[in-house]
């Protein structure tokens, strides 16, 4: 049973958000404010529900202070129209984002993909199975990735992101692909979450030794790890 952390200041929303993640066998803590979230979380947290206007503490500065200490994924939930929020929180390293009003079906699908890329961690930790590309290891079993035997700290996202990655060198992978087989869910209109994504895994890879970019943009059509010559 997956347990969920579910902050924010709603208290009528909680109240109902509580009773559909039950019914959906999830077990369920709450906090109504950032500093009060920040305390309730602990290892045993496999996602965090995170409401971005709150008292005390707002969810970006909550998402910030979180991602000093935790990889724990993180669902934000932003009012409708607040981009700047999105991009925001993506930056900072939140997993996805989901605008207000949504609906119980949307939340849970979104739940489900969130949850889906660190289950392989719950169900065989002690894995050893390595996918290995150049001078990137990534080991899926463990949620470990390295790169010039450094260890790279990704959250759970840009570790799904790299894996893809390696296992597909050379390869035009478009953002309605990396979106549907890394975050879950359809690439929606304006939808930015793919490309923050790329773009804070990039500032974690170390440079190649050739100053080649690891990771090349191409205009309308997606991305791709480029490869040694």
């Amino acid at each position: 049973m997956a347990h969920i952390l579910l902050v924010d200041d709603d208290t009528e929303l909680t109240a109902l958000l509580k009773e559909v993640l039950a019914l959906e066998g999830y077990s369920v803590s709450e906090a109504n404010d950032g500093e009060a979230g920040l305390e309730a979380i602990h290892k045993n947290i496999d996602l965090v529900l995170l409401d971005v206007m709150m008292p005390k503490l707002n969810g970006i500065e909550t998402l910030k202070r979180l991602r000093e200490q935790w990889e724990t994924p993180v669902l934000m939930l932003t009012a409708k129209g607040e981009e700047i929020d999105r991009v925001i929180g993506l930056e900072l390293g939140a997993d996805d984002y989901l605008p207000k009003p949504f609906s119980d079906r949307e939340l849970l699908a979104r739940i489900r993909a969130v949850l889906r890329r660190t289950q392989s961690k719950k169900t065989n930790p002690k894995s050893i199975d390595c996918i290995e590309y150049q001078d990137i290891k990534v080991f899926p079993g463990k949620q470990e990735a390295y790169c010039q035997e450094k260890y790279l700290e990704l959250t759970t996202t840009e570790f799904a992101l790299l894996s893809h990655f390696v296992q597909h060198p050379g390869e035009t992978l478009t953002k309605e692909t990396l979106s549907l087989d890394v975050l879950g869910k359809r690439l929606a209109a304006f939808d930015r979450a793919i490309d923050m994504h790329v773009s804070n895994l990039r500032k974690k890879l170390p440079e190649r030794q050739d100053r080649k970019p690891r990771i090349k943009t191409l205009r309308g059509r997606g991305y791709l790890l480029v490869e040694e010559n």
